[in-house]
């Protein structure tokens, strides 16, 4: 099998590969690519993405109420302010020592509470959509929804990294394999033999 036979097989096989997962994963690369849009603009939308980190009063965490007492106020503000049919469970808090501000973040519809560290005083209440963006763009989002323990999100991931994996490289194959198979086509033949002078026998 000559050579440039050889590069057209491998072309076949890398276009039949990259066709094929394009094909099966379009949804998957279609979610991945807007919800990664979007995360990377998440700080530029004015807060429509992800609420703005307020400023407290104090950086000094000495002057700061008790995570307790805290947490207190941030729930009674959920339930009454946004509504009382809303679970109470935390995803995290995150506490903002610059900003002087500490943020609680609820498990249910990605809620917020920002509270001035110091004082305890609201200083907002937003949903996080970037937090469900990032649920989307990982596939976490079954598992929150199916409570499978994070199993789903290891295997999207694994599947996806593969598989964007297996499109880079057949892509770089389908622009740089016909280059070379171009290439081995105008490569000069090698040059024949010389043949033997024979003299005329009398």
């Amino acid at each position: 099998m000559g050579k440039r036979t050889q590069q057209a097989k491998i072309l076949r096989v890398f276009r039949k590969v990259h066709r094929t997962t394009g094909a099966l994963l379009f949804i998957f690369f279609f979610f991945i690519s807007v919800t990664g849009l979007l995360l990377g603009w998440k700080k530029n939308t004015n807060g429509v993405i992800l609420p703005k980190t307020q400023k407290g009063t104090t950086a000094e965490l000495k002057n700061w109420l008790p995570v307790d007492s805290l947490h207190t106020i941030a729930c009674t503000t959920l339930h009454n302010i946004v509504s009382p049919d809303l679970s109470l469970e935390l995803d995290r808090i995150d506490m903002r020592k610059q900003k002087g501000s500490v943020k609680f973040i609820f498990v249910d519809n990605y809620y917020e509470v920002q509270l001035d560290g110091a004082t305890g005083e609201v200083l907002s209440i937003g949903q996080r959509k970037s937090d469900f963006l990032e649920n989307v763009h990982d596939g976490s989002i079954l598992d929150r929804y199916l409570n499978t323990d994070g199993y789903i999100k290891l295997s999207y991931t694994t599947i996806m990294g593969v598989s964007l994996l297996l499109f880079t490289v057949t892509g770089f194959w389908l622009w740089y394999g016909p280059k070379q198979m171009r290439k081995s086509g105008k490569a000069k033949p090698d040059k024949l033999p010389k043949q033997p002078n024979y003299q005329p026998l009398n």
